[in-house]
C-alpha cells in the first residue's frame, strides 16, 4: 500500500492518503478518484464564521471505569514500561447532524470525511515536507482558557512541561529515522480553539530536519516509518503501543492515524484526532490525552470530555 503513494508522489501527481493508527492500512487516491470514493478533505481553508460551535450530547465512560485504566497505566509507569502514554476512550454521542453536515460545519485546520464512516476535524499537523525540509508540530497539553492566568498556568506546570518535553524528544528521534540535521525551531507555543461551550489553549512545538533529495521516491515508506504518530502513542513507542492495545479495550481504527495530501511538489499531513465514527448507526467520539506519573485522575478525565466537541 505504501508503494502506490510512493509512485504517485514520485511521478508528481497530486494525491491524498489516510492511514489507521498502526499504519498497517494506508489508502491513497488521486484527487480525481476521491469523488468516486465519497471522500473529502480541506487543509487550512478559511472558516465560515457564521457557523456556531456545537457541543453534542455525550455519554462518556464512567469515572470508575476510567480510573481502572488510568491506574493500570500508572502501574506500567512505576514499572518503567512507559513514561508517557496517550489514553483514549470511545464516547457515544447524539447529534442532529449527519457526518457530511458535521464536516461542513466544523472549523479546523485539517478536515476529513470518509463516506458515512468517519469525520475528523483536527487541530494537529503531523508532518509537512516543503522542498527537502521536513517539519512536525507535536501538540501536547490542554487547558480551559477561562482558567485564571491560563497560558502561564500551563506553560509553568511541571507535569505539562515534562509531558511536552518527552513528546518533543520522541518526535526528534522519530524524524532522525528519515532525516538529518534535526532541530527544534520553536518550543511550546500556544494555540486556541473554540469548543462551543468553552475555549481551550493547546501547547505545540515545531521540529524540523533535512531529507535526502530523492524523498519523493520513497514517500509511502517515509510515512510508514514514522507511524504510529508519537504524540498520540507514547514513549518508548513500541511498548506504549502494546500497553494501549491491552488497556484501552477498543479498536482505535483510523482514529489517531494520519491523513494528508501531496500538491505536486510538497506534502502536508495531520493527525486524525477530534474524530467521530459511525458504528452501526451510533456516533462514537474518540478522545483522550497523555498520562504521566504526575497526571491527576480528574484532570485527565475532564480533558477527555472537554475534547468532545464540534468546532
Amino acid at each position: 500500500m505504501t508503494q502506490r503513494l510512493s509512485s504517485l508522489v514520485s511521478a508528481g501527481i497530486p494525491c491524498f492518503f489516510y492511514t489507521d493508527f498502526s499504519g498497517k492500512h494506508l489508502h491513497s487516491f488521486t484527487l480525481e478518484e476521491m469523488q468516486a470514493h465519497d471522500i473529502e478533505f480541506a487543509f487550512h481553508r478559511p472558516p465560515d464564521y457564521t457557523n456556531t460551535p456545537h457541543k453534542p450530547f455525550y455519554f462518556p465512560i464512567s469515572l470508575e471505569r476510567y480510573r481502572e485504566k488510568f491506574e493500570a497505566i500508572q502501574e506500567h509507569i512505576r514499572s518503567g514500561n512507559t513514561y508517557l502514554l496517550n489514553l483514549t476512550q470511545p464516547t457515544p454521542i447524539e447529534s442532529d447532524y449527519t457526518l457530511k453536515e458535521i464536516y461542513t460545519m466544523a472549523h479546523a485546520p485539517y478536515k476529513l470525511r470518509v463516506k458515512d464512516q468517519f469525520v475528523c476535524f483536527s487541530p494537529e499537523a503531523f508532518i509537512t515536507i516543503e522542498g527537502n525540509t521536513i517539519h512536525t508540530y507535536p501538540m501536547k497539553g490542554t487547558i480551559d482558557a477561562s482558567h485564571p492566568d491560563a497560558v502561564n498556568a500551563i506553560l509553568t506546570n511541571p507535569k505539562e512541561l515534562a509531558e511536552h518535553t518527552m513528546i518533543v524528544d520522541l518526535l526528534r528521534n522519530d524524524l532522525s529515522i528519515v532525516a538529518k540535521e534535526i532541530r527544534v525551531e520553536r518550543f511550546r507555543y500556544i494555540t486556541t480553539i473554540d469548543t462551543g461551550n468553552k475555549k481551550l489553549h493547546q501547547v505545540s512545538s515545531h521540529i524540523s530536519g533535512t531529507l535526502e533529495s530523492n524523498w519523493r521516491e520513497n514517500a509511502g515508506e517515509l510515512i510508514g516509518a514514522l507511524l504510529p504518530a508519537g504524540s498520540i502513542s507514547g514513549t518508548p513507542k513500541r511498548k506504549s503501543v502494546e500497553i494501549i492495545e491491552a488497556v484501552e479495550g477498543y479498536e482505535r481504527g483510523y482514529f489517531t492515524g494520519v491523513f494528508g495530501h501531496f500538491d505536486g511538489q510538497n506534502l502536508y499531513s495531520a493527525v486524525a484526532i477530534r474524530f467521530i465514527e459511525n458504528i452501526d448507526g451510533t456516533l462514537i467520539y474518540k478522545s483522550g490525552g497523555g498520562i504521566t506519573a504526575e497526571s491527576d485522575l480528574m484532570g485527565e478525565y475532564n480533558e477527555m470530555v472537554d475534547k468532545i466537541y464540534i468546532p
